[in-house]
């Protein structure tokens, strides 16, 4: 139970990764509040948790949405007396556009989703852990934010800005006994193709070159894995970094 009694946010936690992460949290003994969008989703992953003997609760949240943010950690304050963990999950595709196909509108959503969301709730929770002088963010960045065509520029540009924050995260409250790391996922099986339409076929066909050395997809369990390592005291002398999870693939 390397997560006894801790109180952990999930955002994206209604499918795919997010919700492999909240579940193993829960196993482990976190108090999980399971937030997504979609609100059914969101419920069937905490009801699932407390099914098998866990403790969690959901809130519906848009986290393009400072207020949405804002509600979600003062519901987990307000249930169970604060916040130890925050996982920055929610994220989107964008369509494999390279710079010269982008629209203002995509790219400002997906920055919205995907990078201002992980300062907004970083900053929320910054007040609760320097109290205590202690506490842990994980964000998932990915593999596109370490290297420059695993995706579209603006994807590409949302996590490479995730991993410079996370970085200045860790470095700046380091002595207040605050941890802040990243995931760098390589191909996982997940659901976020969804949020892909329109395929850039010139932009694809370019991202495409380097699938053929991608080792194997990954599992959201394994991502989960290294979530809870990284959520743990087990991790207690990592911070500000990124752990790479991608069977090999960028080690070509």
């Amino acid at each position: 139970m390397r997560l006894q009694d801790k109180v952990a946010v999930v955002t994206g936690a209604g499918s795919g990764m997010g919700k492999a992460i909240a579940t193993l949290y829960a196993q482990e003994g976190a108090k999980v509040v399971v937030s997504d969008i979609n609100e059914a989703s969101a419920q069937a992953v905490a009801e699932d948790i407390k099914a098998k003997g866990g403790e969690a609760t959901f809130v519906v949240a848009n986290v393009a949405k400072e207020e949405d943010i804002q509600n979600l950690i003062d519901t987990t304050v307000n249930t169970y007396g604060t916040v130890d963990i925050l996982v920055n999950n929610a994220g989107i595709m964008d369509s494999m556009e390279p710079a010269g196909d982008i629209v203002d509108d995509k790219w400002e959503r997906i920055f919205a989703i995907n990078t201002t969301s992980v300062m907004r709730a970083t900053r929320k929770v910054l007040p609760i852990f320097l109290e205590k002088q202690k506490g842990v963010i994980v964000n998932i960045a990915s593999a596109g934010g370490l290297h420059g065509a695993r995706a579209g520029a603006a994807y590409t540009a949302s996590k490479h800005a995730v991993v410079g924050f996370t970085k200045n995260t860790g470095f700046m409250y380091a002595q207040q006994g605050i941890r802040c790391n990243a995931i760098a996922p390589g191909g996982v099986e997940t659901n976020i193709a969804s949020t892909m339409t329109n395929i850039n076929h010139f932009g694809a066909s370019r991202q495409q070159l380097g699938m053929a050395i991608n080792p194997r997809a990954g599992k959201s369990e394994e991502i989960a894995q290294v979530a809870l390592f990284l959520g743990s005291d087990e991790s207690s002398f990592v911070n500000g970094t990124v752990v790479t999870a991608d069977a090999g693939w960028s080690s070509y």
